[in-house]
């Protein structure tokens, strides 16, 4: 099966997503999906043996539990892949980024310039009395 096709299911791109943070265990694994998507236990474990069989999980066995985690060989190989279509969306990122940055460096202008200009009418005010 190709990388594509085993990511392609939404289900199998959340288990990924799970293990992203770490090891799971599939009970728990099962618990996340079946509440997300509303699918039986051995659904999920069909998703599992997908992600397993086709080296994006790797599984071992800790008495009766079954602990899951990403492999991400593949995931590099995905990687690799989108190396050529990154010119699509690179630069606009980088442009994004510029503007954030520029919003803030204007925010805080516009904050400093009004907190002194208060602070000089709190002394002008002081004066005054």
């Amino acid at each position: 099966m190709h990388a594509f096709d085993v990511l392609g299911d939404p289900v199998r791109r959340r288990i990924l997503e799970l293990l992203a943070d770490g090891e799971r265990s599939a009970g728990a694994i099962s618990a996340v999906v079946q509440q997300e998507f509303g699918i039986s236990q051995p659904g999920v474990s069909q998703h599992l043996r997908v992600l397993r069989d086709n080296g994006f999980t790797t599984v071992r066995a800790e008495g009766a539990r079954r602990l899951y985690a990403v492999d991400p060989a593949p995931l590099q190989e995905v990687d690799t892949w989108l190396e050529g279509f990154r010119r699509f969306w690179t630069p606009r990122l980088d442009a994004l980024g510029t503007e954030l940055a520029r919003g803030r460096r204007g925010r805080r202008t516009r904050d400093d310039t009004s907190s002194s200009s208060d602070s000089a009418s709190a002394g002008k005010q002081g004066e005054d009395t």
